[in-house]
């Protein structure tokens, strides 16, 4: 990545034609902060609008020439680095303000779209982000990396981050209707997943039967508010989360837990940034926490959350998030031909909070060899069965099911929820995912649109020919 100064930047942004009196005025912006966040904000916001203007000037990304492209990514190179001086000072004041002093819990798209508003140019426009999602992810200059760099600071900062943690753990803004229809019906169809129940059971069926059960963007809404319901249904004492039947020729009629992100989608740049934070920070750590409250604490040690125990059916595969799910989960029955990998590497994306959670069920060297170099874990196996508690034929896994549901609840789950938070507080407080996701915002939002990400699509999924 080339470095910009006065010199070099000139001489760079020259030889492509950009006007040097907008040039000079850009390499005049910046410098470090000085404490003033009003000061601070509009420097960093000028140098910002400066250097998407000079972007503009150029042709598209799938048109510019060698220089052209050299000179786009010195320009969001220090424009992002005005951003992560800008707002390693400021970034905690910034969510302060923008929560009303924590008073007020935003969701994540709600908190990026009150930012982007309160400070045009630190964070990209709804014009910005509407023209990037038309395109297909290898042809996107990576406006959201900016969403990512906010959300990193955010999470570094112990209040701001806690504070958000929090906020992605309440229910989905849809819960409260849907949990009314459930308690009349008994049963939900949502897009991405289903809801029954059976017996003391809430069962969560996750739906895209067309792309092996991935997740999308069209998913996620859907599962997350089924998993929401199924957690504070009062009717029943666990939950199950298990894959439906697809239509894939190779598989149809066959349940599949989760191929993961659905990554025709991803090559097609139909998959946001901030579909990862949300899911992350939303649905799963949901799974694992359980639901939190407004009015109290959802730290292990206020026990500020609802919940109950999640079993997991693994039928056929579970890939990537799917995997990741399952690290969430209380108990795992799974499929004797069932398989479960990490595809990290050949996807060029960071596994969601696998990095965080693999290494206490297998350890470190498999944890490694799954994430790093794509190692498939087999259920029926010794190293498989670190994660799952119960492999069964995939012709008796029903059967396999209803004696682990009668084994939960024959006795009742009264102490289901403190002996979760008690198993979670030693391994993973809510303070150390706060500090997980803090890394993760930020490496995920450049592993998103990396150039190696679309290559290894390219190459290990063929992914240019397969429609979304």
């Amino acid at each position: 990545m080339t470095v910009v100064d006065n010199n070099s930047g000139t001489q760079l942004l020259d030889r492509v034609g950009l006007p040097r009196d907008l040039v000079g005025e850009w390499l005049r912006c910046g410098g470090a902060p000085q404490d003033s966040r009003h000061r601070d904000a509009e420097s960093c916001v000028r140098q910002c609008e400066l250097g998407a203007g000079l972007i503009a000037k150029l042709p598209a990304k799938p048109a510019r020439s060698p220089a052209e492209a050299e000179a786009a990514a010195a320009i969001l190179s220090r424009d992002r680095a005005a951003r992560e001086n800008y707002l390693a000072t400021h970034g905690g004041t910034i969510y302060r303000l923008l929560t009303d002093d924590y008073t007020k819990f935003k969701r994540l798209e709600t908190l990026i779209d009150d930012a982007a508003a309160a400070l045009p140019g630190l964070l990209p426009s709804a014009a910005q982000l509407v023209a990037e999602n038309a395109l297909q992810q290898r042809d996107k200059d990576g406006v959201e990396i900016d969403q990512g760099l906010f959300l990193a600071h955010v999470l570094a900062h112990p209040g701001a981050g806690m504070h958000l943690c929090h906020a992605m753990l309440l229910p989905h803004p849809q819960t409260a209707e849907y949990s009314r229809l459930f308690a009349e019906r008994g049963t939900l169809e949502l897009e991405g997943a289903t809801l029954t129940r059976r017996s003391r059971a809430a069962l969560v069926t996750m739906r895209n039967p067309r792309f092996l059960n991935a997740e999308d963007e069209t998913t996620l809404d859907g599962l997350v508010i089924a998993i929401d319901v199924a957690t504070l249904d009062p009717e029943t004492d666990i939950a199950v989360l298990r894959g439906g039947t697809v239509e894939h020729p190779k598989y149809r009629g066959r349940r599949l837990f989760s191929a993961g992100i659905n990554l025709t989608h991803l090559y097609h740049g139909r998959i946001s940034y901030l579909w990862y934070i949300r899911r992350d920070m939303g649905l799963v750590n949901k799974l694992f926490r359980g639901v939190a409250r407004p009015d109290a604490n959802p730290e292990e040690t206020s026990g500020g959350t609802h919940e109950k125990p999640w079993i997991g059916v693994v039928d056929g595969f579970a890939i990537g998030g799917g995997c990741q799910l399952l690290l969430t989960l209380d108990y795992v029955l799974a499929a004797s031909d069932a398989y479960m990998t990490l595809p990290a590497r050949k996807e060029g994306i960071i596994p969601g909070a696998a990095n965080l959670r693999l290494w206490r069920f297998t350890g470190d060297r498999i944890a490694r060899q799954a994430i790093l170099y794509g190692r498939r874990l087999d259920c029926d196996t010794p190293e498989g069965r670190l994660i799952c508690d119960e492999i069964a034929s995939p012709q008796s896994i029903d059967a396999a099911l209803e004696g682990v549901i009668d084994g939960f609840t024959s006795s009742g789950v009264v102490s289901a929820a403190g002996n979760r938070r008690a198993i979670r507080v030693g391994q993973e407080p809510l303070d150390v995912f706060r500090r997980y996701m803090a890394v993760y915002a930020r490496e995920q939002a450049y592993c998103h649109f990396s150039p190696a990400l679309i290559a290894n699509l390219e190459r290990n999924w063929n992914a240019q020919n397969r429609t979304p």
